[in-house]
């Protein structure tokens, strides 16, 4: 059966491959114009950042009572980011990277499940603060608009509904497990119309409840300021990713400030998230082009700083990301 999976991944990757070829050239030929000492020292900086999402990922792991060396979780974070572009489902199939290896290893998926929310949690948290500050940058040049205030709403909105998930769960597994179930309920309720069948399992939704209380009690036990260096990992994150969005400026000349750069990056970082498209391909690149331009950046070089940011923060990571898969594939 998992070969059978992996055949089916490794068919979807050469599909999406050359499918997004264009994509991958147009970096390639991007990079190459940009100043030499710039680029290299950009690939300095994302290996920096591919290093601190997994540090992010081991916090997490640790906050539920989980301990993962960093040479086993690296590979599996590259891979769910691959999954979650090549097969989209909201992140489960990155997700299911990360169960597959806690049943290989015999730990619980549930406290596996739990670390990945808190990660989504931690990263929305400290992003909330970086998007804050952008919006301001924004606001102060009189260059805010409804769609990215949208946007913004239903990253918060996210953000604050995952969170209290999280502390429904900490002050009692049984208030948790009734929140789930009804969730369930009501997903089912609105999706039966359509698929004329239960989306959701009501029966699973008890039983992750059931599993994740041992996860939730460890969260209980932990210090008041446990959550801080997981937030504070997240926020180097982006301070990393805004280095290496500044590096772009450099590599092609561009003069920049520090609120124009935060400013970018936010938008850029905001329709990752909230996008139709998986890591907002296509959606993305148009708000950080669109946000360049209206910073009076001229047009050729907001596309060029665009692609060349784009493609060290998704292309070369879903390069990575294949062939760590086909790596943990075979060893499977």
């Amino acid at each position: 059966m998992r070969r059978l999976a992996f055949a089916v991944v490794l068919l979807l990757a050469v599909s999406f491959f050359f499918s997004q070829f264009g994509h991958f050239s147009q970096f390639v030929a991007v990079a190459q114009r940009g100043q030499p000492v710039w680029i290299v020292l950009a690939l300095v900086v994302q290996g920096a950042w591919l290093v601190n999402q997994t540090a992010q990922y081991r916090a997490a792991y640790r906050v539920v009572g989980l301990d993962q060396p960093y040479r086993t979780l690296l590979p599996l974070v590259l891979a769910s980011t691959f999954l979650n572009v090549v097969a989209p489902s909201a992140g489960i199939s990155g997700l299911a990277v990360f169960l597959d290896d806690a049943r290989k290893r015999g730990v619980s998926t549930a406290r596996v499940t739990l670390a990945g929310v808190l990660y989504i949690v931690f990263d929305h948290i400290a992003f909330s603060i970086v998007l804050t500050l952008g919006l301001l940058a924004l606001f102060r040049r009189n260059d805010l608009h409804a769609s990215e205030l949208v946007a913004s709403g239903i990253l918060f909105g996210v953000a604050l509904v995952l969170i209290s998930i999280v502390l429904l769960g900490m002050r009692s597994a049984a208030e948790l497990e009734r929140a789930l179930v009804w969730g369930a309920r009501l997903v089912n309720r609105i999706v039966r119309v359509v698929l004329h069948r239960d989306y959701l399992s009501e029966t699973l939704a008890h039983q992750f409840a059931s599993e994740a209380a041992e996860g939730l009690e460890t969260l209980r036990g932990q210090p008041r300021g446990g959550w801080l260096f997981p937030i504070a990992l997240a926020l180097s994150s982006k301070a990393l990713l805004i280095t290496l969005l500044f590096l772009m400026f450099l590599a092609f000349g561009q003069p920049f400030s520090v609120g124009a750069i935060t400013a970018v990056f936010s938008l850029g970082y905001l329709f990752t998230i909230v996008s139709p498209t998986p890591l907002g391909i296509g959606v993305a690149e148009g708000a950080m082009v669109l946000t360049l331009t209206s910073l009076r950046v001229p047009i050729e070089a907001a596309v060029v700083i665009t692609l060349a940011y784009r493609g060290f923060t998704v292309w070369l990571p879903l390069a990575y990301g294949f062939a760590m898969l086909q790596i943990t594939g075979i060893r499977r």
